[in-house]
């Protein structure tokens, strides 16, 4: 009896150690699997706010390529008038020209009278010039100061226009592709998290939570440098 008795206080603290590791290894497992469970969390709500901002981006993006398009048809226009306009002051100047160069005033007065608005200031700094006998004066007034077309300053206003908007579809474009290479990431931290309560030693649970957690966090720092959409 007092053998057995003997054996059984000896038995006694390495049981306990047992049950104390046992122990240890049950809370260090439950802390993984919080770990885990709380990186499942984030990583999916930052995955849905990246899909969010990814779509409003490409939102930003139609935006902006109407905003494009527009700009281009309207320079177009603009355009095709400021050379019908030109084309109707090189006719008309064409038949002053000669009826100046005849002295025949009725007719020269009388293409004058019709030149139009824009047109009549630069023929009138060219006649300053005394073009029929200064040879440094400018050969025609298209090519004075004077001659200026609001049809084309209005093309030009719009290209102006269209290449500021090209960069900004070409800005949001990039944005978007940020946005959704962040999802991809997200995804692979949770696919991590996932796989941490999975691994057969606490080790191995530890080492695949850590990668999880360092992607998160790189991507959360890298989404941090990102412009948010917030345009209704």
């Amino acid at each position: 009896m007092l053998r057995e008795r003997g054996r059984d206080l000896s038995a006694m603290p390495e049981n306990s150690t047992e049950a104390s590791t046992a122990a240890n290894e049950r809370k260090a497992l439950h802390r993984i699997e919080i770990g885990a469970t709380a990186l499942l969390a984030l990583a999916t709500v930052a995955t849905a706010w990246s899909g969010y901002q990814a779509t409003r981006w490409s939102g930003e993006t139609t935006r902006a390529t109407s905003a494009v398009n527009g700009a281009r048809i309207a320079a177009t226009r603009a355009d095709d008038l400021a050379n019908a306009q030109t084309t109707i002051d090189v006719s008309v100047f064409e038949q002053w020209v000669d009826a100046y160069a005849t002295n025949n005033t009725m007719l020269t007065d009388f293409y004058f009278a019709r030149f139009r608005p824009e047109f009549k200031p630069a023929v009138e700094a060219w006649i300053a010039t005394m073009p029929l006998k200064n040879p440094d004066a400018p050969l025609t007034p298209f090519v004075m100061p004077e001659y200026v077309l609001e049809a084309r300053q209005e093309a030009e206003r719009q290209d102006q226009i269209e290449h500021v908007k090209a960069a900004e579809v070409r800005r949001n474009i990039q944005r978007q592709s940020n946005y959704v290479f962040a999802v991809v990431l997200f995804a692979m931290a949770l696919f991590f998290a996932g796989m941490s309560t999975k691994a057969s030693s606490r080790i191995l649970r530890l080492v695949i939570l850590g990668i999880g957690c360092v992607t998160f966090l790189a991507t959360v720092a890298w989404l941090a440098t990102f412009p948010i959409s917030v345009t209704i």
